[in-house]
């Protein structure tokens, strides 16, 4: 996703705690500021859990997401005039990413929706909750209940043997392993009645486990107790999400950039793109139709040293984009970037520099994911 979140800087703010917060310190992890939380940001090492995450299974905590239940009349409607989602074809069970976006078409937040019983599930980002929840309470009808879940944890469980990790302790009215990439259903964990999904934003197999947050210690006991599971900090849910070239909110996107120019077209369903009825309408499907200036790419970097957040691009003496995201890649052992180019620089294989420290590198536009997904879409 949908994960999407940027760092709290303001240091005057008290920072909450995650129902996890003892359970993470016991465990050696290393407390950082994040999203108005406390997070861990590793117990290990980076690059030792983004390897564990790649080759068996890692426990994140995500608590710091925000949970949101919409329920109430003609409700389909009612979010669909707010988001640019096409709900008609989303089934119970289902769920897809979508985004908040401005009256300008800027995106405010991207989110996972989720069709309930009667209501719709959202996952918005750990530092826009307060922000989003404001929005829809605003644009929808007063009948439009927004509940918001917090007395809920969320952990993700990502990597190749988690699904034979979860199925050992889940139950439900049908096996864990029926679930496919973006669908999710109700079963019981340790006891506890339990919401799986399976997606995350690791690039990896895995779920997402919405659940009561008196019971996430217990359920992360449980979990982690199998050899094939280890507790994961932030560090190394960025980098592996950086190989999954997923964007991250506040960094890849904001409400300066449209949806269009950073590649994220297929969170505007079809049907939207001709009707319009939504935020920024007139601008993306102007954008979809004509193109935009720069776009969001891929950019491999040759030596050793990363490319961070702000480095500028150029293509031969001419200024023509900025980093986004970037780091090193422990699976491809060599530094990845994500990067804002004028369009006409766009294309899969065109050579640029990155200045890094005073130093242009070379750098070639490259496809993402830069590690193919493995998700799991059914035998």
């Amino acid at each position: 996703m949908t994960d999407h979140d940027t760092e709290d800087h303001l240091e005057d703010i008290p920072l909450d705690a995650l129902p996890l917060d003892a359970w993470h310190r016991a465990r050696g992890a290393r407390m950082v500021p994040f999203a108005g939380y406390e997070m861990p940001i590793q117990y290990e090492g980076i690059v030792a859990e983004h390897s564990w995450t790649r080759e068996s299974a890692g426990l994140f905590d995500v608590s710091h997401m925000g949970q949101l239940l919409l329920s109430g009349p003609d409700l389909d409607a009612a979010v669909e005039a707010v988001l640019p989602i096409d709900l008609s074809t989303l089934k119970l069970g289902q769920q897809r990413y979508s985004l908040l976006l401005d009256e300008e078409g800027g995106v405010l937040d991207d989110l996972m929706v989720s069709r309930w019983p009667e209501a719709l599930y959202l996952v918005v980002n750990g530092a826009t909750k307060w922000d989003d929840m404001g929005t829809l309470r605003e644009a929808l009808p007063d009948d439009i209940t927004l509940n918001y879940l917090d007395d809920r944890a969320l952990l993700a469980l990502q990597g190749p043997k988690a699904a034979d990790a979860l199925a050992r302790h889940t139950t439900g009215e049908y096996p864990l392993s029926a679930l496919t990439f973006m669908k999710f259903g109700q079963f019981k964990l340790a006891g506890h009645e339990v919401t799986i999904a399976r997606a995350g934003y690791t690039g990896e197999d895995g779920f997402e486990i919405s659940l009561p947050a008196d019971a996430a210690a217990e359920v992360a006991d449980l979990l982690c107790a199998a050899p094939e599971v280890k507790p994961i900090g932030l560090g190394a849910r960025d980098s592996l999400r950086l190989e999954a070239g997923l964007p991250l909110y506040g960094h890849d996107m904001s409400p300066e950039t449209s949806p269009i120019e950073a590649g994220l077209v297929f969170g505007i369903n079809k049907r939207r793109r001709t009707e319009g009825g939504f935020p920024g309408a007139d601008r993306i499907v102007r954008e979809i139709n004509e193109g935009t200036a720069r776009k969001w790419v891929g950019l491999t970097i040759a030596g050793r040293l990363p490319a961070r957040e702000g480095a500028e691009v150029f293509a031969g003496e001419a200024h023509i984009g900025i980093v986004t995201s970037g780091g090193f890649s422990p699976t491809l052992g060599a530094p990845i970037a994500m990067a804002y180019v004028a369009s006409e620089y766009a294309a899969i294989g065109t050579a640029l520099e990155v200045e890094v420290r005073g130093k242009r590198l070379a750098a070639t536009v490259s496809p993402t994911p830069f590690v193919p997904h493995r998700y799991y879409r059914g035998s």
